[in-house]
């Protein structure tokens, strides 16, 4: 009866899962996917402590210190998880996420490990489940690290470029093949150590080898593979519900991947590689006079204008300017203007990053427009303006020979005036310079873009007052 019960909490488990990807995939029903996310979270775990001591019971091998420890485990882990969720920013997610992507990784090598220690003499499908979870574990943690490195600026965020380095890759391929074979025919501790090994500096190299304009596609990516080492330990473990969970991360994680190279015009097999077959170009050093504004010019051309698009970018949240934007946005609309939000795929470091920031904010769904929905209305558009955003709408990809050449990004030049809200003249994090900010339709208003905004609200209502 208990077996009975555990094995249908598990079912209703994998489709607690599933729902919860079918309501992240739309703003309105992002919270109910959360909310069932997390029941069947809850269910497998309950159903899965159940099955621990169901299976010592039946073994004679019940430990009351076993139980000890294993809760207390659950319950240190659940503090230090909330505590994080608690206190990280959002714009301090993308690397948050990176970190917990590495904890699976290390995960699955220690279950590796542990597995084979117990059962060194076990099947060869065995072996290779545990050699296969030990591989896709090791290069999970080393590149989750390197991404949270590049994410918060630890590391540099420029593609690492050594000599041969496609020619690296393929070679520690070959050889994790060749020790992979190794340990499943002779079951020596030898070949899964060299493995391990390989694996961590496998992955820290293909994440280092791909630039920063690439990195909210490796982060999905490395949700990819971090389901698909959960799903091997899984195997290893003989837990359905672990297999179930690590297969839709990884396939959704891998189908999100693609979808974000098509919006990017990279090739997916590219950046899981690595970078493999992409050269390492360089932009130009740009030189030019460029046009200030001060907060004031901006309110008068935003009091003149019908038609206005915002464009969020990283900037934005780091600002954590948000709140302030969408009351900029209330305020114009107030007076009759046509405010809507242009949303490029990768915009911030997280697929969907701007997306939730301005949902936070209470900006309504339905003026927010993906960039292939609104990429044509820029040139019928009197301000567009620009906060925090950079390579989204770097026109240098439109170029051939620069680093985000065939790069997909938001046609803002074509309306009659740009602003671009900034701190600096800084390139953005790809390290490409920004032809935009030369041309003669764009303002730059330099500054924190949240006290930028609170100045343009605060200056809006004294030149409506003007007109009357």
């Amino acid at each position: 009866m208990l077996s009975n019960f555990i094995n249908a909490t598990y079912i209703v488990s994998g489709l607690m899962f599933i729902l919860a990807l079918a309501g992240l995939s739309k703003h309105e029903t992002a919270k109910r996917g959360n909310a069932f996310g997390i029941l069947g979270m809850v269910l497998a775990i309950v159903a899965t402590n159940f099955a621990i001591a169901y299976k010592d019971y039946a073994n004679h091998e019940l430990q009351p210190v076993s139980a000890v420890l294993l809760y207390a485990a659950l319950a240190i882990g659940a503090a230090i998880g909330i505590w994080r969720a608690r206190k990280v920013e959002m714009t301090g997610m993308p690397e948050l996420i990176a970190l917990l992507h590495s904890f699976v990784g290390a995960a699955a090598v220690m279950v590796g490990f542990n597995a084979y220690l117990q059962r060194p003499d076990s099947t060869g499908f065995q072996q290779i489940e545990v050699f296969l979870g030990v591989f896709i574990g090791a290069v999970t943690f080393t590149g989750s690290l390197v991404a949270w490195g590049k994410l918060n600026g630890k590391l540099a965020s420029k593609a690492l470029a050594l000599p041969g380095r496609n020619w690296l890759n393929l070679g520690a391929v070959i050889v994790l093949g060749l020790l992979g074979w190794w340990f499943v025919a002779s079951h020596s501790l030898l070949p899964l150590l060299l493995a391990t090994i390989l694996s961590l500096v496998l992955g820290i190299h293909l994440v280092a080898s791909i630039g920063g304009a690439d990195m909210p596609v490796v982060i999905s990516m490395l949700n990819s593979y971090s389901g698909w080492a959960a799903a091997f330990t899984g195997f290893t473990l003989g837990l359905s519900i672990l297999v179930i969970t690590g297969a839709l991360v990884g396939a959704s994680g891998a189908i999100l991947s693609f979808i974000m190279c098509r919006a990017m015009n990279r090739s997916f097999i590219s950046v899981i590689l690595g970078g493999f077959g992409e050269s390492m170009v360089q932009g130009p050093v740009l030189e030019g006079e460029h046009r200030e504004a001060s907060t004031a010019d901006v309110a008068q051309l935003l009091d003149e204008a019908r038609k206005v698009i915002i464009v969020p970018g990283y900037g934005m949240a780091v600002a954590q300017a948000q709140h302030l934007v969408a009351e900029l946005t209330t305020s114009l609309q107030a007076r009759g203007t046509d405010v809507r939000f242009a949303i490029h795929p990768v915009a911030g470091r997280l697929p969907g990053h701007m997306n939730v920031l301005l949902a936070e904010a209470r900006v309504p769904y339905d003026i927010v427009e993906e960039m292939d929905d609104i990429n044509g209305d820029f040139a019928t558009t009197d301000v567009v303006l620009v906060i925090g955003a950079n390579d989204t709408v770097n026109p240098a990809a439109m170029e051939e020979g620069s680093p985000i050449s065939g790069m997909p990004v938001l046609h803002v030049w074509e309306a009659e005036t740009v602003v671009v809200f900034k701190r600096s003249m800084n390139a953005g994090y790809a390290g490409v310079q920004n032809p935009l900010f030369f041309n003669e339709n764009t303002l730059m208003c330099f500054g924190d873009a949240k006290a930028s905004a609170q100045a343009i609200v605060s200056q809006l209502p004294q030149l409506e007052g003007a007109r009357r």
